[in-house]
């Protein structure tokens, strides 16, 4: 189910990369009739001290999450798997950097 707001326009999720930052960080939300004026609407109130230099705009009923209610179950294959942790290997003797 797609949310609107009153005037019928869908919910934006928005997603902002900072001067020093690396990746993007989920900042808030926004209603906007399409993507092109959901990105300005961002812009103007997510950046308004010029603290960005990316900004993703998505449509909130295209995100898929899991639950955090459901977080032991939905995790737990990956800890079955010792050897996607660096700790499984032995680091031979001389090797400084890997």
């Amino acid at each position: 189910m797609t949310e609107r707001s009153e005037a019928g326009w869908p919910l934006w999720e928005v997603f902002v990369r900072a001067r020093r930052g690396l990746s993007h960080t989920h900042v808030g939300s926004l209603h906007a009739p399409d993507a092109s004026m959901a990105l300005r609407n961002a812009r103007d109130l997510y950046t308004r001290r010029q603290e960005g230099v990316s900004i993703w705009v998505v449509p909130a009923s295209t995100i898929t999450a899991s639950s955090p209610d459901e977080k032991d179950a939905f995790f737990d294959p990956a800890a079955d798997k010792v050897y996607r942790h660096p700790t499984f290997y032995d680091v031979p003797d001389g090797v400084d950097h890997l």
